[in-house]
């Protein structure tokens, strides 16, 4: 059965919508140059932001709610009416003004994020923004994938999940926001957040910032919400609720084995403790700037970053100057001894804390200690303090703690090696199958492929920092949730999505020719 439709018939058509139209707008009140009101957010005008110089900026919740309930409700609605009404174009146009956000505010979001969480440095946080805004995909790594031939035709489209629930890092608060944000609402879904407790102020600054601008750019609001207080029973409200249709979590093992309970589809980014192998074919020169500039970025926080370094006794002395030409400072076995009676606590009560849910480990790392300055572990040894030091270093064997823990800390552990395969086979046993990120400097091709078939790492950085696994200095796209547990891996927009198949038949479709 076919339907025509005639010149005239479409005439009254459009002439009856221009109708509708003019009604609307009749109807609709005038706009007021008013402040925006506290409480939930009700646009008055489409005004930019960064024209605001007063505190308005921040007032209302646009997108930070008191229950856990209510922003998931909020943004449950928002996703049905970003899904109806916004196209891939004008996604990309809202992302594209969320990035300029960020890029404008990069200093204030890194200053507030130090001044809350006390972990790293505002200038690596600036860095990490730039990178995160710049650098993270969006709607352009969605493809739709076709078939066709004698029987029809098939789509496979890349469709949202609906509403996703996230769980963030203090190591990465905002940044991780941005970076799920963008993938998320580019793949057409939107977000709740249940951020750690100790960034809760800056990530509640962000998330009003991101839904303001969405706002503006003229999209739904509360396609990004949070929790003003967020604690483990509102995770677990967000893990419960059926609205929720996809939990990512970025953090500890702990946390990815909550979410992978939960029954639903999870992602889970967990800890890492990357190693490091140098060979004797390495450039040591820089082999030794590139650790440094991993292992000291951000004052080690990072879980790409380099934990541990394994390197064959006939390059370590080499390895080892040129470490201290750049900007390491070297701990002697006293310095060593003390350094570890402050910084790390044993482990009575057999818990399992922190990066690891071994509760038989002899140490933990002290919290107080953990993304301090390099500067501040030789104030607390009493050393005069030296410019330029950027990382402690040490040598010592393989069952040392600091080889062992993801201390996160701008301390570096060195073991000497008398083979390469000593050295793989120490590197796999240090990451404890996290199969999370490792590193080698080798100009021998056939070590670089050995050693990465044996550590199967997601990220496997050659001859360069760890930061470039994720675009920093390294070609490729930013992320900063790797899903090393859940096999996701270097995640974007696609990993948000699910796939839908359309399928047109030969009986609905055929070309006659």
């Amino acid at each position: 059965m076919s339907t025509r439709i005639s010149e005239q018939d479409i005439e009254k058509i459009v002439q009856s919508v221009l109708s509708n139209v003019k009604t609307v707008i009749k109807e609709m009140p005038e706009h007021s140059s008013e402040k925006l009101e506290a409480g939930p957010i009700k646009m008055k005008q489409a005004v930019h932001p960064y024209q605001r110089t007063d505190s308005s900026l921040l007032e209302g919740d646009c997108g930070v709610y008191h229950r856990m309930e209510d922003a998931i409700e909020a943004g449950h609605k928002a996703q049905l009416d970003f899904m109806r009404g916004f196209q891939l174009k004008e996604r990309e146009t809202i992302l594209s003004e969320m990035r300029k956000a960020v890029l404008e505010e990069k200093k204030q979001l890194a200053t507030m994020v130090y001044e809350e969480t006390k972990l790293g440095n505002v200038a690596d946080k600036i860095a990490k923004h730039e990178l995160t805004a710049l650098h993270t995909p969006g709607t352009e790594i969605l493809k739709t994938e076709a078939f066709s031939g004698d029987d029809g035709l098939t789509i496979v489209e890349e469709a949202p999940f609906g509403l996703i629930g996230a769980v963030t890092p203090v190591t990465n608060p905002t940044e991780t926001i941005l970076n799920n944000s963008i993938g998320m609402l580019a793949a057409g879904n939107a977000v709740v957040f249940n951020v750690h407790p100790s960034s809760k102020k800056s990530c509640a600054f962000l998330v009003r910032l991101l839904n303001k601008v969405i706002m503006d750019a003229g999209g739904p609001g509360n396609l990004i919400t949070m929790v003003e207080n967020p604690s483990l029973d509102t995770m677990q409200q967000l893990i419960d609720s059926p609205k929720v249709k996809m939990l990512v979590g970025t953090g500890g093992p702990g946390l990815v084995k909550t979410l992978l309970k939960s029954g639903k589809k999870a992602i889970g980014a967990g800890a890492g403790n990357p190693p490091v192998v140098v060979d004797n074919t390495a450039d040591l020169e820089n082999a030794a700037k590139a650790i440094i500039e991993g292992a000291s970025f951000d004052n080690n926080i990072l879980c790409i970053a380099e934990k541990e370094v394994f390197v064959l006794e006939s390059a370590a002395d080499d390895l080892i100057f040129h470490m201290l030409n750049n900007g390491a400072y070297m701990l002697d076995q006293h310095q060593l001894k003390k350094v570890m009676s402050f910084a790390l606590e044993e482990n009575e009560k057999q818990e399992a804390k922190g990066c690891s849910l071994d509760n038989k480990r002899e140490y933990h790392v002290a919290k107080k200690w953990v993304g301090q300055a390099a500067g501040e572990f030789l104030r607390e040894l009493g050393v005069a303090s030296e410019t330029g030091v950027k990382l402690l270093i040490c040598d010592v064997d393989f069952d040392h703690p600091f080889v062992q823990l993801e201390q996160m800390m701008p301390i570096l552990p060195i073991v000497r090696v008398k083979t390469l395969d000593e050295a793989i086979d120490l590197a796999v046993k240090a990451e404890h199958g996290n199969r999370h990120t490792a590193i080698m400097h080798s100009k021998n091709v056939d070590h670089l492929t050995r050693f990465a078939r044996a550590v199967e790492t997601t990220i496997f950085v050659k001859n360069a920092s760890s930061l470039a696994g994720v675009g920093y200095g390294g070609e490729g796209f930013t992320t900063m949730t790797i899903a090393g547990p859940t096999g996701e891996g270097i995640t974007s927009a696609k990993t948000f999505t699910r796939q839908r198949r359309c399928v047109l038949a030969e009986g609905g479709f055929r070309i006659i020719g």
